[in-house]
Parts: structure tokens; C-alpha cells; sequence
């Protein structure tokens, strides 16, 4: 999964995407049936959570930090997203997910590492779980490709209309780069786990101008596997990325 050990310090501190707390704020105070659910009985994971952050709620304390806040609850032998604000989803609605357990949250993610499939990865989430103790914060990092600087995006249709209709000559203007830094932590009264996510979105242009990492993300993109792109759904970006590697003045003409 890709997890290392951090300092507890270094759980939400510093915070890079401050920039972005002004777009989740609104979504909050006008939206907030969209990013916000919670389910009975997590009332104490979430003021736990809560003071954490120097608040007296979930929605408040996720409104301080660009991070959003994911808590699952072990009930009976499942552990179920119990709570939630999610200002920046990653192609994932939150409606569809609060209250279900890790098999139904990760039955769509590929699993390199065995023939177990999803229900592999989401075996071994469930172990890391019960095996996790408080005061361990772990940390890890994945990424993709979208068409556009949205952070909120609940459906990734309306990115995939956007590459279908843009042409590659705007290859430099359409592209991001999408990161998510999550951790995970127990927390030592409920014994709930929070699990958060930090979203950065930057132009792959502008990305590409780092020593190196064109041909470092030019590795990664050829050396995903097919499965991994299906799921990502890549596939109406691929003319896209390849313009866009193939011409590095590109970025200076859009």
C-alpha cells in the first residue's frame, strides 16, 4: 500500500494546500449535504476527531486544514466509513459510499500484488487497521491525470467530455497533474481510524519543468499496467500526455 511511519507532528502541519480553503469553506457553507454525511452512533469518533483540531465539530475542524477527514468504525466485524467530509473527491461520491465497509470502498481498485483482486487490498486494509496503534501516523502517496483544475470532482465525466472535446494542440492548458496525500491514524479513545486526504492539482506543464521529471513521469506513465489505466480511465488522455511529451515547447504557445 505504500505506507511509511511520519512524526505525529508532521500529520497536518505544514499544510501546502492552504490556497484552496476559501473553495472548501463555500462548499461547506452552501453545499454542505454534497461533502459532508455521518452515520448513527459516530458522534464520538467525529468530537474526538474534532478536538484534535481545536474544534468543536467535524465540518468546522475539516474547515481549518485543506486536508479532508475520513473516519472508519470497526461495527461488528466490518470497519465502515462511519463520517465524512470530502471537499475533494477523487472521482467518488460520497452519498454512495458513507456507511459501507472497506470490501464495497475499495472493490474497484486494482491489486498488483496478488491474485485476490480488490478484496485482497481491501483483506490487507483490515489488518492494518486492527494492527495500527494511537500515536502512529502512517502516510502515503498516489497520483493521476485529469482534464482540468477541479478539486471538486464526485464524477469524472465531466473531464472525460472536456478531453474528448479538446484538442491535442491544448494538450498544455487541459492537462494536471492530481496528487493525494493521505495518512491514517487511530484514534486512542474511540479507536476509530482517520483516514485523510490532502489534494495538490498543478499544471503537468508546469510539473514538467523540474530536472527530471518529465522522463521520471514519462516512466510512470508507460510502465502503468492496463489495468491500472482502465481504472484511472487514461484512456481519452492518452493523445493528450503524448502531445504534450513529444513537444516540450508546447506549454510556451498556449
Amino acid at each position: 500500500m505504500g505506507l511509511k511511519p511520519i512524526s505525529p507532528e508532521a500529520w497536518l502541519a505544514p499544510d501546502t494546500e492552504t490556497a484552496a480553503l476559501p473553495e472548501k469553506r463555500a462548499l461547506l457553507a452552501r453545499h454542505r449535504e454534497k461533502v459532508f454525511a455521518e452515520t448513527e452512533g459516530s458522534a464520538l469518533a467525529q468530537a474526538e476527531l474534532a478536538a484534535l483540531v481545536g474544534a468543536q465539530d467535524l465540518p468546522t475542524g475539516a474547515s481549518l486544514v485543506s486536508d479532508d477527514f475520513c473516519i472508519m468504525e470497526k461495527r461488528g466485524e466490518d470497519w465502515l466509513l462511519s463520517a465524512a467530509v470530502l471537499c475533494a473527491p477523487t472521482f467518488w461520491s460520497l452519498a454512495d459510499n458513507i456507511g459501507r465497509p472497506v470490501s464495497h470502498l475499495h472493490g474497484p481498485v486494482p491489486d498488483r500484488l496478488g491474485p485476490a483482486g480488490a478484496q485482497g487490498m481491501a483483506a490487507r486494509i483490515v489488518r492494518m487497521f486492527e494492527a495500527v496503534v494511537p500515536g502512529v501516523v502512517m502516510e502515503r502517496f498516489n497520483w493521476t491525470v485529469q482534464a482540468g483544475p477541479e478539486r471538486f470532482t464526485p464524477s469524472q465525466a465531466p473531464l472525460i467530455a472536456r478531453a474528448n472535446a479538446t484538442p491535442v494542440l491544448e494538450a498544455a492548458g487541459l492537462l494536471h497533474l492530481r496528487v493525494e496525500r493521505q495518512t491514517i491514524r487511530k484514534l486512542p479513545k474511540t479507536g476509530a481510524i482517520v483516514f485523510t486526504i490532502r489534494i495538490s492539482i498543478d499544471p503537468l506543464a508546469a510539473a514538467f519543468a523540474v530536472d527530471g521529471a518529465r522522463a521520471a513521469f514519462a516512466a510512470a506513465w508507460a510502465g502503468a499496467q492496463d489495468h491500472v489505466r482502465t481504472y484511472k480511465k487514461w484512456g481519452p488522455l492518452e493523445r493528450h500526455v503524448h502531445a504534450l511529451m513529444n513537444d516540450p515547447d508546447q506549454a510556451l504557445r498556449v
